[in-house]
């Protein structure tokens, strides 16, 4: 088809090429309009539908010029950083880059706009925006307003199209497996369970926020683990427990004072959950009396609640080391959040992402081990799948998912 410019009204409509052989005469070997290439690269005068349209249409195959001349591009915005990701359609990676913070709903629209278009345009370099054939962005708290934003942005750098938005529960799935249906389970500051069906959200489980949900997040640990510490505090346990194996946390109650060490208990790990959480927040810092101690700790997290989420690690370090506080709380954390995961699976794939599921660790084995018989798989650069997704509405099925591992491998 074609756009007649010289519509009367100054209008345009739409008329069918008028066919001609090589003599100029009507015929059916070649179109006023330039034909489905048979070349190796479309020509970039094609506009984007037509070049969408001939790589649907299977003229382009991956061996061509065009797979690898033409780009995509992910973007993952989260809650701390935003990354994007270039690749060509063969799933080379030309372009990375990292920004600030692209989670509008925590940080504004604004901020969160120019976090995305900082990466976007240090990613892209020197690459010719006019060459993206799609892009798709996975933005946590994504909100319909950020859309617009985000179209000047890609019109600023040249891209013909505005990138197609989704939450970031899609994303990372897509991140661990290339299979249209299956779960995620996510485990990081927060925590949800999606069911993804056509790598489109079907169902939710939690992800309510740190104050009344995201149970068995990285928050819930951390803040677990603070509430068990201030406890023995508060019930005795001598402060020089901070700085010694010492009687071990889950032994008391202790009576309250100085003497109540404990010299005839049995010694606990070298490293407690105690001397961990407590030098997170003391430091060198030792308060006079246990319940000093307790009231310390409450008002610095009280003052910065996000550092409760900081001592996640500690608690696999401490479980790790043998103490029995920290391991109870990994047996709970971890069966809470398959617990989540139940209520939304249905088959397929079980993809575990978020820094408490994809990190080695005692959280993770728990969990796979309450998984025994399901596939499960790890999400891997959410970015990168990002443009997966991108790239898969522009190649043949089979071949987009043979790509999926170069897509999303760790940057």
């Amino acid at each position: 088809m074609m756009v007649d410019r010289a519509a009367s009204a100054g209008s345009s409509r739409i008329t069918s090429p008028t066919l001609r052989n090589a003599s100029g005469k009507p015929g059916s070997s070649v179109s006023t309009r330039p034909s489905a290439p048979e070349v190796t690269n479309i020509p970039s005068e094609y506009p984007v539908f037509w070049r969408k349209l001939f790589l649907l249409l299977g003229h382009v195959k991956p061996q061509t010029r065009t797979v690898t001349q033409s780009l995509v591009v992910g973007v993952d915005a989260g809650a701390t950083s935003t990354r994007v990701a270039v690749h060509t359609l063969d799933g080379t990676r030309v372009g990375y880059a990292r920004a600030g913070a692209g989670n509008p709903t925590a940080h504004g629209l604004a901020k969160a706009v120019a976090a995305v278009g900082a990466a976007l345009g240090e990613a892209l370099g020197t690459h010719d925006g006019a060459r993206v054939a799609g892009s798709l962005a996975g933005v946590a708290g994504y909100v319909a307003e950020m859309a617009p934003g985000l179209a000047k942005v890609w019109a600023d750098q040249g891209i013909p199209e505005e990138p197609r938005c989704m939450g970031d529960l899609q994303i990372a799935y897509a991140a661990g497996s290339p299979e249209p249906d299956g779960s995620l389970l996510l485990s990081g500051t927060g925590a949800a369970a999606a069911r993804i069906m056509g790598f489109e959200l079907d169902a939710v489980a939690d992800a309510l926020g740190w104050l009344l949900g995201d149970s068995g997040s990285g928050f819930w640990i951390g803040r677990a683990a603070a509430k068990a510490v201030v406890d023995a505090f508060d019930r005795g346990m001598p402060v020089e427990a901070i700085d010694t194996a010492g009687p071990k946390a889950a032994d008391g109650p202790w009576p309250n004072g100085p003497e109540a060490a404990g010299a005839h208990e049995p010694a606990g790990p070298a490293v407690t959950l105690v001397s961990l959480v407590a030098g997170h927040f003391l430091g060198n810092e030792r308060p006079a009396t246990p319940r000093d101690v307790a009231s310390r700790i409450v008002r610095l997290a009280q003052a910065d609640h996000m550092r409760l989420a900081a001592l996640s690690p500690l608690v696999s370090r401490a479980a790790e080391a043998g103490d029995p506080m920290a391991a109870g709380i990994v047996h709970e954390a971890a069966g809470r959040l398959v617990a989540t995961l139940e209520r939304v699976h249905v088959s397929g794939p079980v993809v575990l992402a978020g820094s408490v599921l994809t990190a080695d660790g005692p959280i993770r084995r728990a969990v796979t081990g309450l998984l025994a018989g399901e596939t499960v798989t790890t999400a891997r650069d959410a970015a990168g799948a990002a443009a997966w997704l991108a790239a898969r509405t522009l190649l043949p099925e089979t071949e987009a998912k043979a790509q999926h591992a170069a897509f999303t491998a760790a940057p």
